[in-house]
């Protein structure tokens, strides 16, 4: 009976909606990815029969609906043990100035032939749709100081809980985030419209004496526009305006997932593919200087990154089946991998004098036997080419 009041956290549906029939069709129904930031590490809803939690938003002004529906509660049945308070855990999380009323959701529906982008546009392109013909996308560039925008952040920015693992709200306060907006534009009944796609946050630390260098912080594209290549086009579109912004050293990423890892490194190798010091004669004869210097002065490149790139197009330039050429691509990928080991290798030497073993270990965090290091040093070499030869599948394609 504890079973059948229980509901997988994930069940909890998000609705885009662009016309009225949208709200009873169910096609634009997706649920999220996970649920443990905001129902805990179990994502389950403890407390209900036939429950049913929506949450639908305006595909242009994302102005939300929220329902909770269920046929019965735990308390009907079990008053010992009350049911999850599914308004409470959500509270924070909800986007402000929600509706709860369906007859008020669908005249706000009418305002969305007027809807026009916040900012600057600085991208357009089209690309061809699955069921033929092409759709087209526009991205926009703001501060939190464009009018209406601030509302529309508070809004927009609850997706993230849903769909980016560790995700936090930012202090929007902070003048250094630029904000970088992707819509669909289309045509309804002869009007355009647009319908918000995903968005990425960038903030621009100072570096000394008169750089800056931006992170890339948080990046979604929504479920429905997912698969399009719409990810790596909203990068590239921000590395062409750093290309032009002199006063930038070099962009980085804060604490990127593994998704977001794959499409920023396909996004990197197909422009250091085309620059000199990637050539493959170049690229098997080691990681260079002129590389990172390459990559950095016309691709604002980190040099973390340049060499990143520069082993998944090494493994490109590399023969497997020679074993001498890939035998000297495997030594090269384990010597940077074996840095850490040998950063501590001092400091490993001076404290096994003082402390036991395993006090040593907790300590330093460090392998401290040749046969771990090279079980680890081969288990890091397998992950990093899985990981490579996903981008050069995707590179493949183009």
């Amino acid at each position: 009976m504890y079973d059948e009041l229980a509901m997988a956290a994930r069940e909890y549906k998000p609705v885009y909606v662009r016309k009225e029939e949208d709200i009873d069709s169910g096609e634009s129904t997706f649920h999220p990815e996970m649920t443990h930031q905001i129902f805990g590490d179990s994502e389950m809803i403890f407390g209900y029969k036939g429950l049913d939690i929506s949450l639908y938003y305006t595909a242009a002004n994302l102005v939300p609906y929220f329902n909770i529906s269920t046929k019965a509660k735990v308390e009907e049945t079990y008053s010992d043990v009350p049911p999850d308070d599914i308004s409470k855990l959500l509270a924070e999380d909800l986007p402000p100035g929600y509706l709860t009323g369906l007859d008020h959701f669908r005249q706000a529906l009418s305002n969305e032939a007027t809807f026009r982008p916040f900012g600057e546009m600085v991208d357009s392109y089209s690309i061809e749709a699955r069921t033929g013909g092409t759709r087209t996308f526009e991205v926009y560039c703001m501060k939190i100081e464009e009018p209406g925008f601030r509302d529309y952040h508070s809004r927009m920015q609850t997706f993230i809980k849903f769909f980016i693992d560790a995700a936090s709200y930012i202090d929007v306060d902070d003048e250094r985030w630029d904000y970088f907006l992707i819509y669909e534009k289309y045509s309804e009944s002869g009007n355009v419209r647009y319908a918000f796609s995903g968005y990425m946050t960038v903030y621009n630390f100072y570096a000394y004496p008169e750089k800056v260098r931006p992170r890339i912080s948080q990046v979604l594209v929504l479920p429905p526009f997912q698969k399009m290549g719409l990810c790596a086009r909203l990068i590239q579109t921000f590395y062409n305006i750093c290309y032009n912004r002199m006063e930038v050293l070099d962009i980085t990423v804060e604490d990127p997932s593994e998704n977001f890892q794959r499409v920023r490194d396909f996004v990197d190798c197909s422009n250091c593919s085309k620059l000199e010091s990637f050539q493959p004669d170049l690229l098997r004869e080691g990681f260079s200087h002129e590389m990172v210097e390459e990559a950095q002065a016309k691709l604002k490149l980190s040099k973390l990154q340049t060499r990143r790139v520069y082993e998944i197009l090494r493994l490109k330039a590399t023969n497997e089946g020679n074993k001498e050429m890939f035998r000297q691509y495997r030594l090269d990928l384990k010597r940077r991998l074996n840095l850490p080991y040998l950063r501590n290798r001092k400091t490993y030497k001076k404290l096994e004098r003082t402390l036991l073993p395993e006090e040593l270990s907790q300590t330093l965090g460090v392998i401290n036997n040749d046969e771990q290091r090279f079980r680890y040093l081969e288990a890091a070499f397998q992950e990093d080419l899985k990981a490579y030869k996903h981008v050069l599948e995707r590179l493949a394609m183009v």
